[in-house]
């Protein structure tokens, strides 16, 4: 089945360009060239994806990113402005998945959205029992990629999934940040390591009662991050 990509920018030409290769790589692409279309567009479609342009008409993409994430998980890709900081931070801070800099290359557009589909697909080969994990009032579907606490589902990120279930899956083992960014981001990433930690506070703030006094997911000061079992 072919990957369905929403790209939201007001640049006609910049969605148009990434649009044509896209379906050159066989994926179903819709476009919206303001906040309020993308928002229409994310509530009645299912996509794998979304490009999302930071600067946009009528809502922000940072609006349209904290609202896509009232109702989906969908993993999305900002674009940002080269060089700003505080825009990639912000928009990790929204519930992005990811962001590449403008001006960019479409072969490292595309290679990030291959690389994010790829994760979340489900793993071939995989042990049955291993695709539910459990810890105290903490459960995992690794398939569905879904996490309850105490029955509850809790909606995570695309990335935020990604970060759980690698801890999950190797309890008590410390990963700096250094490594998680390689591990769940790529060796070819190009942010730092605050983006490790936005996720990290973010997964906190969804999952732990006091996000300040941990129960799954703890910090060994100085080293990085480990998940402890619940009884």
């Amino acid at each position: 089945m072919a990957k369905r990509v929403l790209v939201v920018d007001d640049e006609k030409l910049i969605v148009k360009g990434i649009r044509f290769s896209l379906e050159q790589d066989g994926m179903e692409v819709d476009c919206a060239y303001d906040g309020e279309e993308a928002l229409e567009y994310a509530r009645n479609n299912q996509y794998d994806i979304v490009l999302l342009d930071i600067m946009l008409p009528k809502l922000s993409g940072f609006e349209v990113c904290q609202q896509i994430r009232e109702f989906s998980s969908v993993p999305v890709i900002m674009l940002t402005a080269k060089g700003d900081d505080m825009d990639k931070i912000l928009g990790l801070e929204y519930g992005a998945d990811d962001y590449i800099t403008k001006p960019f290359n479409i072969l490292e557009v595309k290679a990030r959205i291959k690389a994010i589909m790829r994760r979340m697909e489900p793993k071939k080969g995989a042990q049955e029992d291993d695709s539910v994990l459990e810890s105290g009032s903490m459960r995992l579907d690794c398939e569905g990629r879904r996490v309850y606490i105490a029955g509850r589902e809790i909606g995570l990120t695309a990335k935020e999934f990604e970060v759980l279930e690698l801890l999950v899956r190797n309890p008590n083992k410390v990963y700096s940040r250094e490594n998680l960014l390689k591990t769940v981001w790529g060796s070819d990433y190009p942010g730092d390591v605050r983006t490790v930690d936005v996720h990290i506070r973010r997964l906190r703030e969804k999952i732990e009662s006091t996000p300040s006094e941990p129960q799954f997911v703890h910090t060994k000061w100085g080293v990085g991050y480990y998940f402890l079992n619940a009884e």
